[in-house]
């Protein structure tokens, strides 16, 4: 029996074969990677000296799942039903799994790559760059090229690190795909505040080593230069193959390509026409093939989508799609404060929106947003936060994810708490829950105050 081969270990594989045993499928599943499963969200805490780099690698898979690295496939033949691999491997497959993700979308830019040149996509791009290493790439300046969400966090992490930054981006501010222009403000103010270097509405025109020249001739010191300059589907295989391509690998409600035999999950599939290449969307459509593959009757529903910052002391949450039409829209606007909220409702419940520097509104917000629950009337009370409901309260449901960096939803944190893990730091080792950005410290410290209660 040849069983499920999947093709590509990142987050989306891993967590596909991890819930394939959790969900009762016990065929052969071999997987064929070219290194370690990475968990990308964690880089930005390898960055800031905050985690060693090996706490970015994913555990084993459980089970007896065959995982086989150091391969890449390079060929796939529909017809024997088998994929074949660079050191000359043929494996056959019952059912094929493409989650080949993404490829770092590198620019056309003189020295780009060479020496000194990194991306942000595994641990070993990020090693020696936390700062603290007595000399070397650990030290010097570096430059970020892109302000994307990547980006702004990258350079927020080099700074905790106490290296000297400079955030290169053509937009007009970071992460201008998803904030206006008063969000966008407030957001640079606060990396000015941390101490980085911006250069927004500007082009890179040549990186040498120790130094990148932008093209109005300005010049930053970078002995590292960081791409965070996008990402492109890896679709290669899937075209080789004859499967139907567009910006990704298209995929119907059962995450099959034009070849029932044959499906595609993370950044490399695309689902009603849109490529997300967020984690949390990798995560649930892992989730909904392993259950198929289990024999449950279940379709791909993708739930309402939402970017966290990942930043400690810049609170910033992006629900929905950017310019979601709506019959209503609520502004808060406190840039001496840095705080900043854009609401916009359809029929009394949250299509899209954006929140900066107002941690507890964030959390009641998304709560309202991820249950598609009205908003209350009291729409200034809560944006400022006093008609929020505490993050962490009993009343979220199980599956709730508190610490988005790590997956980890408020029953996963409750289970350990009842297991004997009666506080922050056992939670932490037992869940891995605020051992990325941090930013649910908060949230698990509430949590724990209430659990006690909760337990009587």
């Amino acid at each position: 029996m040849s069983g499920v081969l999947v093709v590509g270990y990142g987050p989306a594989a891993h967590r596909l074969v991890e819930r394939l045993r959790h969900h009762g499928h016990h065929g052969p599943v071999t997987v064929l990677g070219a290194e370690p499963a990475c968990h990308r969200p964690l880089l930005t805490s390898v960055l800031a000296g905050e985690l060693p780099p090996e706490a970015a690698v994913l555990p084993p898979p459980p089970g007896d799942t065959r995982v086989l690295l150091g391969v890449r496939a390079v060929r796939v033949d529909r017809r024997a039903r088998a994929v074949h691999t660079d050191d000359g491997g043929v494996h056959p497959y019952d059912t094929l799994v493409l989650a080949t993700g993404a490829r770092p979308d590198v620019p056309r830019l003189p020295g780009v790559p060479g020496e000194g040149v990194r991306t942000v996509r595994s641990p070993a791009d990020v090693t020696g760059l936390g700062g603290g290493s007595g000399g070397g790439p650990g030290d010097g300046p570096v430059a970020v090229l892109g302000g994307g969400v990547l980006g702004v966090e990258t350079a927020f992490a080099l700074r905790r690190a106490g290296r000297e930054v400079t955030l290169v981006h053509p937009g007009p501010h970071p992460m201008d795909r998803l904030l206006d222009a008063r969000a966008g403000a407030v957001l640079t103010a606060r990396l000015a505040e941390c101490g980085v270097r911006l250069y927004s509405g500007r082009h890179a025109a040549e990186y040498t080593p120790g130094k990148l020249t932008l093209a109005d001739g300005r010049m930053a010191e970078a002995d590292t230069l960081l791409l965070c300059t996008g990402v492109v589907p890896d679709t290669r295989l899937a075209r080789q193959a004859g499967l139907p391509v567009r910006r990704g690998v298209v995929v119907d409600d059962r995450l099959r390509t034009g070849d029932p035999r044959v499906h595609a999950i993370g950044d490399c599939a695309e689902y009603a026409g849109q490529v997300p290449g967020l984690l949390s969307c990798a995560w649930e459509q892992a989730e909904t093939l392993a259950r198929l593959l289990a024999g449950q009757r279940v379709r791909h529903r993708p739930a309402r989508t939402v970017v966290r910052l990942r930043a400690p002391g810049t609170d910033l949450a992006v629900l929905g799609p950017p310019g979601a039409p709506g019959d209503e829209s609520v502004t808060l606007s406190d840039p001496a404060r840095g705080r900043y909220a854009s609401l916009t409702l359809d029929g009394g419940r949250i299509a899209g929106g954006v929140l900066l520097g107002l941690p507890r509104a964030i959390a009641a917000v998304s709560q309202l947003h991820d249950r598609d629950q009205p908003v209350p009337a009291g729409r200034l009370a809560l944006l400022l936060g006093s008609a929020a409901p505490e993050p962490g309260r009993v009343e979220l449901p199980d599956d709730t994810v508190l610490c988005f960096c790590n997956n980890v939803t408020r029953g996963a944190l409750a289970a350990a708490w009842h297991e004997g893990a009666r506080d922050l730091p056992a939670l932490a080792a037992a869940t891995r829950a605020t051992t990325g950005c941090g930013t649910c410290a908060d949230d698990v410290r509430r949590l724990c105050e209430t659990l006690p209660t909760a337990a009587r």
